[in-house]
């Protein structure tokens, strides 16, 4: 039987980069996977892949951001798998300024996806999580959120309260049989981050003691780990995934 059969799993963001690799993961695991993105293109994209190798997978537009909406696909969910049982707090966006040039919209819409979103989605779904005493909930923050990074005061922010909310909800839901845990993704190496110059990739990778990126994969790995049975006595961690960046 594999890990993750007979689970209804959402993966925020789940149309690229982590969340793709984290799609590919849990639809092998057995998971049903469903994928909330704003791309729906690419959305659409990874559920015909998931669907090409016998997995049943679903693409939704949503903004995690706005709450009626998150609430409004989650009943639609509800109606038609009956349960939820993983959700991946996965998606996120980037501004990046300092501090002196960031403005208040690109702070604002840090915070409405990044954080906002994780409170959107946490609390509409933990909800039905509580009615079947059973769910797992895994929270994307970043290596950042632990020793800062220049140019990012709004995403940093964001991934630092990720990890406070973690510790926070794991306390509240985990006598509902539900566990909360966050991932802290290192240097990865995305469609996104390849298209960086090469010397840039050079300096990204001086920074890691095992002296390479991870991959997406290797963070998906993690996440169906915190998602499996395996992982039930894990509740409230903050998994670092950085070749030893954090040391």
């Amino acid at each position: 039987m594999k890990r993750l059969e007979n689970k209804i799993a959402i993966i925020t963001g789940g149309a690229d980069g982590i969340g793709k690799a984290g799609a590919h993961k849990f639809a092998n695991e057995g998971a049903t996977v469903i994928i909330w993105d704003m791309n729906e293109d690419k959305g659409k994209e990874t559920v015909q892949e998931l669907k090409n190798i016998g997995a049943i997978s679903e693409f939704y537009k949503v903004n995690v951001a706005e709450y009626g909406e998150v609430e409004k696909t989650v009943a639609e969910i509800i109606e038609k798998y009956k349960k939820i049982d993983i959700l991946v707090n996965n998606a996120g966006i980037t501004r990046d300024a300092t501090l002196k040039k960031m403005t208040s919209e690109q702070w604002n819409q840090v915070i409405s996806v990044n954080l906002t979103g994780v409170f959107n989605c946490t609390k509409i779904i933990s909800q039905h999580m509580v009615e079947q005493n059973f769910g797992r909930i895994i929270n994307t923050s970043s290596v950042v959120a632990l020793y800062g990074n220049f140019g990012q005061t709004n995403y940093v922010a964001t991934k630092a309260g990720v990890i406070g909310m973690t510790k926070t909800l794991s306390k509240e839901l985990g006598r509902k049989g539900i566990t909360v845990n966050a991932v802290a993704p290192g240097f990865i190496l995305t469609e996104m981050v390849k298209k960086m110059p090469e010397d840039v990739l050079k300096i990204m990778e001086s920074k890691v003691p095992i002296g390479r990126l991870g991959q997406p994969e290797e963070i998906a790995s993690i996440y169906a780990y915190l998602a499996s049975d395996e992982a039930a006595y894990i509740n409230g961690a903050t998994i670092s995934v950085d070749g030893g960046m954090t040391i």
